[in-house]
């Protein structure tokens, strides 16, 4: 009997874990999907992973790209990235991102992430202060 009992409550606990690390997976993919387009100087593809109200804001992928190219050129020209703590604030989520620049330089941006009826996509990004150099 307490066998059956530990694998029933095994059984209905398995898929509440899953289900935990499911949005935590979909949004890693999507941020390292967007830096693999950069990789790739896609726009397009880049974009694809944009919010609606993103995609509101700069109209093309192009108008994106330029602005990522202007404004975060960490991100555009990237070397390591390395996703830090998912956090809730205010019911949404945020993702802290480690990006290291072509020089070595580390910079870390907050990447707020909704759930659309296409799945995640980024709805915006914040440079923060950068880590000490020891880290």
């Amino acid at each position: 009997m307490r066998r059956f009992i530990g694998l029933l409550a095994l059984t209905v606990m398995l898929p509440l874990s899953v289900w935990a690390e499911g949005p935590r997976d979909s949004i890693k993919g999507v941020i390292l999907g967007q830096m693999q387009a950069f990789d790739a100087q896609d726009a397009e593809a880049a974009f694809a992973y944009a919010s609606p109200k993103i995609k509101s804001i700069f109209g093309t992928a192009q108008n994106f790209a330029d602005m990522v190219q202007r404004a975060y050129p960490m991100v555009w020209q990237h070397g390591d990235v390395r996703l830090l703590e998912l956090r809730e604030i205010a019911g949404g989520q945020w993702q802290k991102v480690l990006v290291t620049d072509g020089e070595g330089r580390g910079h870390v941006l907050d990447y707020q992430m909704i759930e659309t009826p296409e799945g995640w996509q980024i709805n915006a990004v914040q440079l923060l202060l950068a880590p000490d150099a020891g880290v």
